[in-house]
């Protein structure tokens, strides 16, 4: 992982780590209140009681964001441009995972990794209904807020884009569940 590079200067294992950080400095911020050290753009709907009432334990969730993408090294692809591409990489890392004797919710959360920036509308409350739903939405919130810089910053619009997409969907997600 630390030899596969997520982006130019920017390893897989760099990339876990970074997400793990940013889950890590909400999730301080939401259960204990502690000031939040990276930037951040929160949704209205984080701080409804249901989500950090069903986060798997934090201990899993450190372990699902560091190495969420251990998949990518076997499945790396390069195009004409340069540019990387890991087809399959949250199947792929699941698959990599459970071999390599992790913590086998770790790697059923690395298999649905994707899930949440993929979701469709009309897919909701099937996802929302999954014991995993609130671990995997607050996962993808922090993730984009750490590839935030890899792209501009929060006032990028990359981040815009994915920020509006997660922030339509968490509302619905925790609306299904907060009822």
């Amino acid at each position: 992982m630390n030899a596969c590079e997520q982006t130019k200067g920017l390893s897989v294992l760099q990339h876990g780590a970074s997400v793990w950080e940013y889950f890590e400095d909400l999730h301080g911020h939401l259960k204990y209140g502690k000031p939040l050290k990276y930037e951040w753009r929160l949704p209205e709907w984080i701080h409804a009681p249901w989500l950090m009432e069903n986060l798997l334990p934090i201990k899993i969730i450190r372990e699902y964001l560091v190495y969420h993408d251990c998949g990518k090294p076997f499945c790396r692809t390069v195009d004409e441009d340069g540019r990387h591409h890991f087809p399959d990489h949250a199947r792929i890392s699941e698959e990599t995972w459970n071999s390599v004797g992790g913590h086998p919710v770790a790697a059923r959360l690395m298999g649905m990794d994707m899930d949440i920036h993929l979701l469709k509308g009309d897919g909701v409350p099937e996802f929302a209904a999954r014991p995993e739903a609130a671990t995997l939405l607050m996962a993808g919130l922090a993730e984009v807020h750490s590839n935030a810089n890899m792209f501009g910053g929060i006032e990028s619009q990359s981040f815009k884009m994915k920020w509006k997409q997660i922030n339509r969907r968490g509302k619905r997600i925790v609306g299904k569940n907060s009822k």
